[in-house]
């Protein structure tokens, strides 16, 4: 049976849905439509490949007999990608995923995220909890850290390849361009929107579902997130050990506590 799982795991062509305001949404979609639903949110400056294929995300939840949806988020991947800081807005990410539900016609799902992806996650969790069972964000929070990056300066290296001086803004350069197509006007128009509102999750308004937090033990924000685990009713935390915020997604001990918690 697991011979037939690597060419389930392939990237499949992309399926768009379109956003309430017109944007092209790339969706992907494996497994059996009558399995229970996983949806996979990716992190800022990744993907869908890059986050969860080519990690192992998607071979482990077919094989633990789920369906999984995956998106490029708006900004990233073959999705469209505006240069506007306004399009980047919390509201239009959640808007995103729950079109995404409504095209595929799934009322609920179990949700995976990391990185941008679980800040998006719990706001989903939050503002649609009909929509989502339980949910494993890793890597949460994000949304501050983007308001660090010098958005001049990475603007000025996007459009004439200026030196960054900045070392917190040179090393978002340098995530964004390790993925192969990035839009990298697109993401600084993006770490430029999420100031404008929602950056951090509220602690004091957090997800009505079960909730695994999951982060690396070499990861800055570990504290911060376990912190958010202890505010959320039914949270619980998970540390994913010797990994930092860039190279958790790949752990096999993150993998597996995501996949037991999914199983309820």
């Amino acid at each position: 049976m697991d011979a037939a799982f690597p060419t389930l795991t392939d990237m499949p062509a992309p399926q768009f849905v379109m956003s309430g305001e017109g944007r092209r949404i790339a969706t992907y979609s494996w497994g059996e439509e009558d399995a229970p639903t996983v949806l996979c949110v990716h992190g800022f400056a990744s993907s869908c490949r890059d986050n969860w294929v080519s990690t192992g995300w998607v071979r482990d939840l077919l094989r633990a007999g789920y369906r999984v949806l995956g998106v490029d988020q708006r900004g990233h991947g073959a999705s469209d990608t505006p240069h506007e800081a306004s399009a980047y807005g919390m509201d239009a990410f959640v808007d995103d995923l729950v079109t995404v539900l409504d095209t595929y016609l799934v009322d609920t799902v179990r949700y995976v995220g990391y990185s941008l992806g679980a800040r998006v996650g719990w706001q989903a969790a939050v503002q649609v909890p009909q929509r989502i069972e339980r949910a494993v964000l890793g890597g949460i929070p994000d949304g501050r850290p983007l308001a660090r990056m010098q958005i001049e300066q990475a603007r000025a290296y996007a459009e004439h390849r200026t030196p960054v001086d900045d070392p917190v803004t040179r090393n978002y350069v340098t995530l964004a361009e390790r993925v192969a197509g990035n839009d990298l006007l697109a993401l600084v128009a993006l770490a430029e929107g999420m100031r404008a509102g929602d950056a951090d999750p509220d602690p004091t308004n957090p997800p009505p579902q079960p909730i695994l937090f999951a982060t690396g033990t070499e990861d800055a924000i570990i504290e911060q997130s376990r912190a958010l685990a202890t505010a959320t009713p039914s949270g619980s935390f998970a540390e994913i050990p010797g990994r930092h915020h860039f190279n958790a997604p790949g752990s096999r001990e993150f993998r597996r506590a995501a996949i037991r918690f999914l199983a309820g």
